[in-house]
């Protein structure tokens, strides 16, 4: 389903605008759903879906994630597993939910061991889960 990010056809004041009669929608204007990336240890692979971007451009969005790319703090970067969302400061039903965005904290198996990492990418606009583990 489309989201159109259009003006509204009235003025502050009340009158009607002029200028929006000239065309109804512009491609620019178009916009889309959000991914709400699931990350969890029960997805069975991970799905990624391609959408068209402005100026001939793809757009890889994550669906649903089992891997992170996680970087320790001596600047190694190593695909690990994702066992669970932990935290979603950008709202707690997210949590719940095993829905990753920027800053969530993740519960991965690193190292034989369950530790926790900061979801420093977009998945939803980059296609992929970058974290750094937290000490």
């Amino acid at each position: 389903m489309v989201q159109w990010h259009m003006r509204d056809d009235k003025k502050p004041s009340g009158g009607k605008r002029d200028t929006i009669n000239a065309r109804d929608k512009k491609l620019a204007w178009k916009g889309g759903l959000e991914a709400m990336t699931k990350t969890d240890a029960t997805i069975k692979t991970d799905k990624v879906e391609t959408k068209k971007g402005l100026g001939n451009t793809l757009k890889v969005r994550a669906l649903e994630l089992k891997h992170a790319n996680v970087t320790n703090g001596k600047g190694k970067t190593t695909k690990v597993e994702i066992v669970s969302v932990k935290d979603n400061s950008a709202n707690r039903l997210y949590g719940r939910a095993n829905i990753s965005t920027k800053g969530a904290i993740i519960r991965v198996k690193f190292d034989g061991a369950e530790k926790l990492a900061q979801v420093t990418s977009r998945p939803g606009q980059s296609g992929v889960v970058n974290a750094k583990l937290i000490e």
